[in-house]
């Protein structure tokens, strides 16, 4: 266990910001398809 407290250290502010990165251009990447999808109806 004491072992694996600087690993969690190390590996976890990173992937916190990567899961946070991802959600943020999940959420712009729906707001672009529903655009294009949207685009025939406008045209």
């Amino acid at each position: 266990m004491e072992h694996m407290i600087p690993f969690i250290s190390e590996v976890g502010f990173p992937a916190l910001v990567t899961f946070y990165l991802l959600y943020r251009i999940e959420t712009k990447l729906e707001d672009v398809v529903q655009s294009i999808q949207s685009l025939p109806e406008k045209l």
